[in-house]
């Protein structure tokens, strides 16, 4: 390792920012640590600090998103906000730097716009994308030799899981103001000894190295998160066993600076928060095979006849919170108004509109909970005692970091709406909850909602699939390659002028897939096979097998040339929204 920074290290952070000195006052020199030639200067002057963007292999990458926190400042009119940093599980709640009396819009100072920009970055759904998506470097400010500026301690690096829009209260009663605050989740560095080699930065930061280059020098758990994204996150997520061995002079203690205790988070799981047992009654890191076994075995009231919807229909409530980028749990009125006009809608026929039901039973599924209950055990989940406590409910933290993977949300998706909503107006349904771009495999178009509405002879309903091709030349020369010819059937279908196939995006462009317009995420398809494909009624397997959805009966195989390589991410994408994909996570090592 050519420059590490140990994770508990103290840096010295002077305003001469003179990077010749190795050390100053007995602490290695931020400046000289972070130092290169012909680069530009690292600073940490502000909470947010972004290192300029370099171009390399015609794209634009950006070197690293320094994150500093300053605790003597929490609460103060320069910073209105206490930032939480649970290290030990792994955890940092960090807010934004919009504050009271700004004129611009939320979202635009210049460090909440980078770090929403980090943000997109970070739920890039292709191992190509994550590549190129920015590290985010985690620093606080520490009092040392009774100074309480001047000196910062490196806590890790770490990816922004969820961002949101809060309303904070201004110091001194000066109003209130809207800010985001960011859910980051810091990484194991265990491999490394908790340790980071600047040299990634400095690799990234030159253009003349590619992303994959740069990621020669990245930590072990950053390099697993850029091929596999979020889903491996309860994975590679710093924890509580891991150890810092770093020396007993340079790491931080509390005792040093009392302020730190704002750091402090406590981590007890609530007894309304249930865990996921494993038979033996240990307790079991969820994964996404376990999330869909438990959403195939729901529980659910009413008999096997006719068995009740409001469970499922809650749990695709959440989940489309998860995906419009909500908060996972909300209050029990709001719950109360918002399920309960769904199950009125959606419910079955005769069934008594009870959100209480599911807002109190879903419990027992260990993806659901409830804050906020004083007495859980004697509790009768009466809707008028829940309108007294408005107690917060919602999914698991476990369970909303696995449904904020895209893949895994449109498999659970999919898995529900198979599983205990067949029998419902799906596409009713999804439109209802804003999911109706998990109905197809191309996706809601970006202009979707200017359909229709133009003024027509006799009244028109549109029934096409949207099937947007952004690259006519690329669409050309995948039919070229395959000579026009189907490759699910073999068909090569004759027109009048010539041979007719399709080219089918396999990870749709639309909403909310949002998949490349590549030559590795198409497919040639006839008419028949593509409409099959695009409707969810036909999946590719792990063995290129071409199954039906319905019954996974087979109808043949995938033909393949060597000339067109086709993304297996992209193939297991569509897998996940026909809720075929049952493949553990896969490990790089």
């Amino acid at each position: 390792m050519g420059n590490p920074i140990q994770v508990g290290e103290v840096l010295r952070y002077t305003r001469e920012k003179n990077p010749s000195v190795p050390v100053i006052d007995g602490y290695r020199n931020f400046h000289h640590v972070t130092a290169a030639p012909d680069r530009p200067r690292v600073l940490l002057e502000a909470g947010i600090n972004v290192i300029a963007k370099v171009r390399a292999s015609g794209r634009s990458r950006r070197p690293a998103i320094l994150i500093r926190s300053s605790p003597w400042k929490a609460g103060t009119r320069e910073t209105p906000w206490h930032d939480v940093f649970d290290l030990e599980h792994g955890r940092v709640r960090y807010f934004g730097d919009h504050k009271a009396g700004l004129t611009v819009p939320t979202g635009h100072t210049p460090g909440n716009k980078a770090l929403l920009e980090a943000f997109e970055e970070h739920r890039a759904t292709t191992a190509e994308d994550r590549a190129h998506a920015v590290p985010l470097l985690l620093f606080r400010a520490v009092s040392r030799n009774k100074r309480p500026k001047g000196y910062v301690e490196f806590c890790g690096i770490a990816v922004i899981e969820r961002a949101e829009q809060v309303v904070q209260q201004a110091e001194a009663d000066r109003g209130s103001f809207v800010n985001y605050v960011y859910d980051l989740a810091v990484l194991d560095l265990s491999s490394e000894d908790d340790r980071i080699d600047w040299d990634w930065i400095h690799a990234r930061s030159d253009p003349s190295l590619s992303a994959a280059e740069g990621l020669e020098h990245a930590p072990r758990s950053w390099r697993r998160w850029v091929d596999h994204g979020h889903a491996v996150l309860p994975e590679v997520r710093r924890q509580t066993t891991r150890s810092e061995s770093i020396d007993s002079s340079q790491r931080h203690s509390p005792a040093d600076d009392g302020a730190d205790a704002l750091f402090s988070l406590s981590h007890q799981q609530s007894s309304t928060t249930p865990t996921w047992p494993r038979p033996t009654g240990t307790v079991e890191e969820p994964t996404a095979s376990l999330l869909m076994d438990r959403l195939r075995e729901l529980k659910v009231h009413g008999g096997p006849k006719q068995p009740g919807r409001h469970e499922p229909l809650t749990l695709l409530w959440a989940i489309s919170g998860i995906d419009a980028n909500r908060s996972r749990t909300v209050p029990w009125r709001q719950f109360r108004d918002e399920v309960g006009r769904l199950l009125a809608e959606f419910g079955r026929p005769g069934s008594s509109v009870t959100p209480e039901y599911p807002f109190w039973h879903l419990r027992t599924s260990n993806l659901w909970e409830v804050r906020g209950i004083p007495s859980v055990d004697s509790f009768k989940p009466r809707a008028a005692a829940l309108d007294k406590l408005n107690p917060v409910g919602g999914l698991t933290e476990q369970v909303a970091e696995l449904l904020s993977d895209p893949l895994v949300r449109a498999q659970a998706i999919a898995v529900l709406r198979e599983t205990h909503l067949s029998d419902i107006d799906q596409h009713a349904l999804l439109e209802r909850l804003g999911l109706q771009g998990y109905e197809s495999a191309s996706g809601v178009p970006d202009d979707d909602a200017d359909r229709d509405t133009e003024t027509h002879p006799a009244p028109r309903h549109a029934t096409t699939v949207s099937r947007i091709v952004r690259d006519t030349a690329l669409t050309r020369r995948v039919k070229e390659l395959h000579d026009n010819r189907c490759q699910v059937c073999g068909l090569r279908l004759r027109t009048r002028f010539g041979a007719y196939s399709e080219a089918a995006h396999i990870r749709g462009l639309g909403r909310p897939h949002h998949g490349p317009d590549s030559l590795s995420n198409l497919l040639v398809l006839c008419p028949n096979h593509h409409v099959q494909f695009d409707t969810l009624a036909i999946y590719i397997d792990t063995e290129h097998t071409v199954r039906m959805t319905s019954d996974n009966s087979r109808i043949g195989e995938l033909r393949r040339i060597p000339d067109h390589r086709i993304d297996e991410e992209h193939l297991r994408y569509h897998r996940g929204l026909c809720g075929r994909d049952s493949e553990p996570f896969p490990i790089s090592l």
